[in-house]
């Protein structure tokens, strides 16, 4: 057989599709982040029509070349919270607008093999807007975000995750150091708010694209 992991690996993402679309997610399965970059811009955004856009923070969407290709669009007005030039209290202020957007783009921190998706934010912005706000919601998630079930979900954003994000952000907490969970105390902690999504409402807001190809912490 040619290219076994890649056909392991769509089995396993299709079967998760079956699973997520149970549970009222629309989900779509990309080769690439090349691809999902085409199904945003083909098929989504075509679709949504947003007159308004935000994302939070997700490595996979800024790789994805989605975050440059977006935030020039001239049809559509974005909410960049990702510009380096707001100060603290202007960027607090844009993720509290960001909100109310027609479309918001970020990642999910893990995936059950039975379609949920759980996350742990430091603010919560992220979690908010998947929970309710924007009129729409895309996930783009890669193939190393796939667990078991709740527990490895768990222990995945403890393990790997949130220490690595604490290193991406220059976060002064011990699992900088120690690449560990310590359930620190640290001003710095980004390990605040815990959400479990178990079903889209109403079907189809939250639409998730599976990528084949490790993606993201």
């Amino acid at each position: 057989m040619d290219k076994p992991v890649d056909h392991y690996w769509n089995i396993k993402l299709n079967s998760l599709k079956e699973n997520l679309e149970k549970n009222n997610f629309e989900v779509f399965v990309a080769g690439s982040l090349k691809e999902v970059r085409s199904i945003v811009m083909g098929t989504l955004i075509p679709r949504i029509k947003p007159a308004s856009i935000s994302w939070g923070g997700s490595m996979t969407y800024v790789a994805s070349g989605l975050y440059e290709e977006l935030k020039e669009s001239p049809s559509i007005t974005v909410l960049d919270t990702f510009d380096k030039d707001l100060s603290a209290e202007e960027s607090l202020e844009r993720r509290r607008q960001s909100l109310l957007v027609d479309l918001y783009i970020t990642g999910t921190n893990a995936v059950t093999e039975s379609g949920m998706l759980v996350n742990l934010d430091m603010i919560g912005n992220r979690i908010a807007a998947l929970t309710f706000g924007p009129k729409d919601v895309i996930l783009i998630i890669g193939r190393n975000k796939i667990v078991p079930d709740l527990e490895e979900a768990m222990d995945r954003v403890k393990d790997i995750a949130a220490p690595a994000n604490a290193m991406r952000l220059d976060k002064n907490t011990p699992c900088v150091t120690t690449a560990s969970c310590h359930e620190c105390n640290s001003p710095d902690r980004i390990c605040n708010t815990w959400t479990i999504t178990q079903k889209s409402f109403p079907k189809g807001r939250v639409k998730i694209i599976l990528v084949n190809e490790d993606a993201g912490l």
